[in-house]
């Protein structure tokens, strides 16, 4: 998504880690209302984004997943502490508990009676068979339909237990299959959509019903998103009384905004404003180890990048370090692996790749790139040129595009920046999106992992767009064979062997560069009470939070 996201983040045994790594704030009730600017029971939220829909089935942007968190139907959400939770499923499916059987290719769900849609109509099994189904069905534009195709038969018992059973095992399930855990495709009413031949161009998508604590109110479009308690949800209504998503695609608006004191939340805050939010008055922030992952992405699609000498140079001519400070203000963890150090299926032992504008130059040298009259390499009449594609908006990009764009100018090679708005910056591949469609020869963005750590959405082979969000165009056999073994093993001890391949394999081939493993921060109104954000799904536990 941005971030697309795209979010997949965290896993069980990193809680004591997570607390210890958290500034530590006080959110809880007071009982007062410390700023005059403070609107009773409405919260305001700023977002970088322009969103293109509201239905997650048809994208993954980042902000459209925290929307959806509070507002769809899912069967599982996670906990404060990183846990999964039933939801519209009364138990988490295991093997021990029998909802799993023992070959790992059935599961099954037992659903919570008595719950209805935000518009009334009664929820079973019929509307989890359905959605199902809908991603399933090639005529509907789904991101990603990884995971789904490996349901082979649906059996419905009754009104409320849905069985899938599976061609293999499938150890991201929990994740994958209708979980707020990243930017996942959520349960759909079948009383409103079932009459369509797809779901692309539906009404629903512009203000969708859902089973949510918050239900839609409108969608201005370019503007704001406003939500406001869904009575007939079945927890009971949150405290909060309304939640405007303002769309600010210009940050610096955004920190106007905030020193304006016209909005109580700005999530992620960009390493370059950190030290700006700790002079706003009537504001604090929370800052927390985070499972997603700043990179730089290059097309191997693209003949000049095939090249593997000319990615291992131009990772050579990046310092990160510099960005590090220079962009994130000090926020952000170095290393070479995706994913993140917190995590029990982290990959540690890989040495960080230096800055050495000398090693860069004589790998080109020796891949026979030659410098011309202007000092821009060339080799078969090809110059060494490089479209670097990004969103507007994102003054710190900017900044690290131009820092990086002297660099690799040391190195000989040339750079030509093309900026787009978000929506079509990342939008989806069927909407002819920058980044899906392979517009570009580098982008850069953020990716999030999902509590698994499984990194075959981003990195398959078969997961190559227009299938799914491959964006590199990576293919690696001995990377997409540990993938698959990941994929249908449910012990994580075998499953951490599997992912030091996949990881190996990444950094050494450089489809891609980490440049830093983020740290989130939250920045908000200190009148706002009862707010932990957990790092798979930040607003899961939102009942309690008001102002």
């Amino acid at each position: 998504m941005g971030v697309l996201d795209l979010k997949r983040i965290v896993s069980i045994a990193i809680t004591a880690l997570l607390l210890a790594g958290c500034t530590k704030v006080n959110t809880t009730a007071t009982g007062t209302r410390a700023n005059a600017f403070t609107i009773a029971h409405t919260l305001r939220y700023a977002t970088a984004e322009d969103l293109v829909g509201l239905n997650p089935h048809l994208n993954q942007q980042a902000t459209l997943g925290l929307m959806s968190s509070l507002t769809m139907a899912w069967l599982f959400r996670w906990n404060h502490e990183n846990r999964p939770i039933p939801e519209l499923a009364t138990v988490v499916p295991t093997q021990a508990n029998g909802g799993i059987s023992k070959d790992g290719k059935m599961i099954t769900y037992h659903l919570r009676r008595g719950v209805k849609w935000s518009d009334g109509a009664p929820f079973n099994a019929d509307d989890v068979v359905f959605s199902t189904n809908v991603i399933n069905n090639p005529a509907n534009n789904e991101v990603s339909r990884t995971g789904w195709e490996l349901i082979k038969k649906i059996d419905e018992p009754d009104k409320y237990t849905v069985v899938y059973h599976l061609s293999r095992p499938y150890s991201s399930f929990l994740v994958t299959f209708f979980s707020t855990a990243g930017a996942n495709p959520c349960i759909l009413p079948k009383h409103i959509l079932a009459g369509l031949p797809n779901i692309n161009n539906a009404p629903y998508n512009a203000l969708p019903v859902g089973i949510g604590p918050f239900k839609y109110q409108e969608w201005k479009r370019g503007d704001q998103v406003v939500m406001v308690p869904n009575s007939t949800y079945w927890r009971g209504l949150p405290k909060l009384q309304k939640v405007v998503w303002k769309s600010i695609p210009d940050r610096n608006t955004v920190m106007t905004q905030l020193e304006g004191q016209e909005l109580d939340l700005w999530y992620p805050v960009p390493g370059s404003y950190f030290n700006r939010i700790n002079s706003l008055n009537g504001y604090t922030y929370i800052k927390q180890p985070s499972y997603f992952f700043n990179h730089i992405d290059f097309n191997l699609s693209h003949a000049t990048l095939k090249e593997p000498a000319v990615r291992e140079a131009l990772r050579y001519a990046i310092d990160r370090a510099t960005l590090r400070e220079k962009i994130g203000h000090g926020l952000g963890i170095l290393q070479e692996s995706p994913l993140s150090p917190a995590a029990p299926y982290a990959v540690p032992s890989i040495p960080e790749t230096p800055f050495d504008l000398a090693k860069a130059n004589q790998i080109l040298d020796q891949a026979g790139w030659r410098r011309g009259p202007d000092g821009i390499r060339a080799k078969n009449g090809v110059k060494l040129q490089l479209d670097y594609a990004t969103s507007t908006g994102s003054p710190d990009v900017d900044q690290q595009i131009e820092l990086m764009r002297g660099w690799w100018k040391q190195i000989g090679v040339d750079v030509v920046v093309h900026h787009y708005l978000s929506a079509i910056f990342f939008a989806p591949y069927q909407n002819g999106g920058i980044i899906y469609t392979g517009k570009f020869d580098v982008v850069n963005f953020a990716w999030g992992l999902d509590p698994v750590g499984d990194l075959s959405i981003l990195y398959a082979c078969d997961q190559i767009p227009p299938k799914g969000q491959n964006d590199p165009r990576w293919c690696n056999p001995t990377a997409n064979d540990a993938m698959k073994k990941f994929s249908v093993t449910y012990d994580e001890k075998t499953r951490q062997g599997y992912e030091r391949t996949v990881v190996g394999e990444l950094v050494k081939d450089v489809p891609i560069v980490v440049t830093t493993v983020r740290e989130d921060v939250f920045v908000f109104n200190k009148d706002l009470k009862n707010f932990h954000p957990n790092q798979v799904s930040p607003f899961d536990d939102f009942m309690d939070v008001d102002i």
